[in-house]
């Protein structure tokens, strides 16, 4: 089980909520994002898939995308090669459905209400954890799909550790990082960086102009974190994250290119004040500060809002965030009490003649309840909001576990959520085809499943299914507006087989229906099929691996007429232990070269997607 690269049943041992549990209990064995407080693994009611630093490695994905794509109910969108705009739908919701946190800090763009996947490197990653299904019960807006919760490299080992690697690929891609985690007597401390630099190719696929030209790709991004232990249980910490991406694109048959910064630093106070009473506070902002400059309009007059003849527009978000979380541990379970505030600050110049500052602040109060016994298991959540553009919203969610035998255990759960309006939704101003509506309501959803999971040494099975009403969602137009409905129903399937030691089979299949209750078709860029099949192999000191991962046809558009037909991918790869602390590796992606579509640009001109490719890398991890 803990080779799997679906499942990733690994636990989270660096999250700084994971605190006082009983010594038996291993670090591996626990995850955080499904209730906000450490959980074992096998008592979680929730849909979670937990990737560790380990795994992230043995893939070798060039990209988080590339990386996400691979997991359960994660379909993607881009629109070009490295560096430009990522979407992500999770079981079929929207991609401003989910709420992604950076070491616990969200650094989404409050204008477009998506996040910058495709400028958090891998490199930077110490694991992932997603939580499928309606989370706003506990992390308030937007976690109708789900939340994706990243942490940053670290290492609590006394001895200084260093890690560094080289890496050189297809499209001219040059990849570089270097890291040191140790500690001096209380302190512990570490700081990483890498680089990624890439010719890449034509994010539209267009064979004439400046628009056939390759679009690159470069970032430099750094992590690191302090902390301090005061006395024994109570210790403070520093974190901090950065990455700067710069990156072309295609349009108007123009040398298009922008530059895009995300980052976020916190400080957070955790302390064990008695034997049952254990408190974390944060506080910590995020930002998303996104410069684009296009091709300069100056046909129209100064006083027309299009005019605009540097072609610059910007577009930044800052979120101040404190969270004072409370985890009472009773004769019978674990009663957590939240509160946090989030401000949002954005400040868009989209031309000259359309600017807008705007701001919000949210405070969230929450109460939840875990416990496991026995063969039971029972998790409830209930939150308050009050937000000073729409009001207070309430959202619960209560799940129920049962172990029938020491193989078999059941899940049932049901949630309500919520997604605020984003800025530009609310106030953009007037555009051809275009404009905000402050009146609009937050998009809402219903959320019930169920899963039935077997495990046995060897071998793992599981199917989650799911059906999700959504109400009010949100339609971009002129203006924007609350009009359509959207159910979404369907099953997720995962199976690992430990077929001897040295061979691993594990794959995951996504089916279901997400549609519009109004027009009965598909939703944008989601098909009902989509999965992976993975193959791994340990030969000695080599370690190789096939997978194959494909959707069905989706459809560009809301009226389902712009098909993208299904495709299937194979990839591979390796890695070869030069001794306990080098490595080489290798990955070849897309190796039929196949020729897909993931969006369009225009109805007739798609985006471009990768064809066959190869990156080749050597690795050092240094050994405690």
């Amino acid at each position: 089980m803990n080779k799997s690269i679906i499942a990733g049943l690994v636990g989270l041992a660096f999250h700084p909520a994971v605190h006082a549990i009983e010594d038996t209990i291993k670090l591996n064995d626990v995850v955080v994002t499904a209730t906000r407080t450490p959980q074992l693994l096998e008592n979680i009611v929730g849909d979670v898939t937990v990737i560790d630093r380990e795994q992230i490695e043995r893939i070798g994905a060039g990209s988080f995308t590339d990386l996400l794509r691979l997991q359960p109910g994660v379909q993607i969108n881009t629109s070009g090669g490295a560096g430009t705009a990522s979407s992500i739908f999770l079981r079929g919701t929207n991609d401003q459905h989910i709420v992604v946190l950076v070491d616990g800090l969200r650094i989404n763009s409050a204008t477009q209400g998506t996040t910058a996947y495709e400028k958090i490197p891998l490199s930077q990653i110490e694991r992932v954890e997603i939580l499928r299904g309606p989370a706003s019960s506990l992390y308030g807006a937007d976690a109708i799909g789900g939340v994706i919760q990243i942490f940053t490299r670290k290492s609590l080992s006394e001895k200084p550790l260093i890690n560094a690697a080289v890496g050189l690929g297809s499209y001219n891609t040059k990849t570089a990082e270097f890291g040191i985690n140790g500690g001096v007597n209380a302190l512990k401390y570490g700081v990483n960086v890498s680089s990624l630099d890439t010719d890449s190719f034509s994010a539209r696929r267009i064979r004439r102009g400046k628009d056939a030209d390759d679009d690159s790709y470069r970032n430099l991004s750094t992590s690191a974190f302090a902390e301090l232990e005061l006395a024994q249980g109570h210790t403070w910490g520093l974190q901090f994250f950065e990455s700067k991406g710069h990156n072309e694109y295609d349009g108007s048959n123009y040398e298009n290119f922008s530059d895009q910064l995300l980052q976020s630093y916190a400080f957070t106070s955790k302390n064990q004040f008695t034997d049952t009473w254990h408190s974390t506070f944060k506080l910590g902002m995020g930002i998303d500060d996104l410069d684009s400059h296009a091709k300069p309009n100056t046909n129209s007059a100064p006083s027309n809002k299009n005019y605009n003849p540097s072609g610059i527009t910007n577009y930044r978000t800052e979120q101040k965030q404190l969270t004072w979380q409370n985890d009472v541990k009773l004769p019978l379970g674990m009663l957590t009490l939240l509160y946090d505030r989030l401000e949002q600050d954005v400040d868009s110049n989209p031309g000259p003649r359309i600017k807008f500052k705007k701001e919000r602040n949210n405070d969230g109060f929450m109460a939840s309840y875990v416990l496991d016994y026995e063969k039971h298991s029972f998790q409830a959540s209930l939150r308050e909001d009050h937000n000073t553009q729409f009001g207070n919203y309430t959202t619960g969610g209560a799940g129920y576990g049962y172990r029938i035998s020491p193989e078999w255990r059941v899940t049932a759960s049901y949630g309500k959520a919520f997604k605020a309006p984003t800025f530009n939704q609310l106030y953009y101003p007037k555009i051809t085809g275009y404009s905000g509506n402050p009146n609009l309501a937050p998009e809402q959803s219903r959320n019930r499943e169920v899963s039935i999971r077997y495990e046995v040494r060897q071998f793992s099975t599981g199917i989650t299914a799911f059906y999700n009403e959504i109400e009010n969602l949100i339609v971009n137009g002129d203006p924007v507006r609350n009009v359509d409905q959207a159910t979404i129903q369907g099953a997720t399937f995962e199976s690992n087989w430990n077929i001897t030691d040295d061979l691993l089979l594990s794959g995951n299949l996504t089916v279901q229906s997400p549609r519009d209750d109004d027009t009965n078709q598909l939703l944008v860029r989601r098909g009902n099929r989509y999965g992976t099949v993975n193959l791994q192999h340990t030969w000695g000191n080599l370690q190789w691996g096939a997978e194959v991962n494909g959707a069905s046809t989706r459809y560009n558009d809301a009226s389902n007429k712009i098909p993208m037909s299904g495709y299937m991918l194979v990839n591979m790869t390796a890695n070869y232990k030069l001794s306990p602390e080098w490595k080489l590796e290798a990955r070849a992606n897309n190796l039929l070269d196949k020729n897909y579509i993931l969006s369009y640009a225009t109805s007739t001109v798609p985006y471009n997607t990768a064809g066959s490719n190869l990156f080749v890398g050597l690795r050092y991890n240094m050994k405690p």
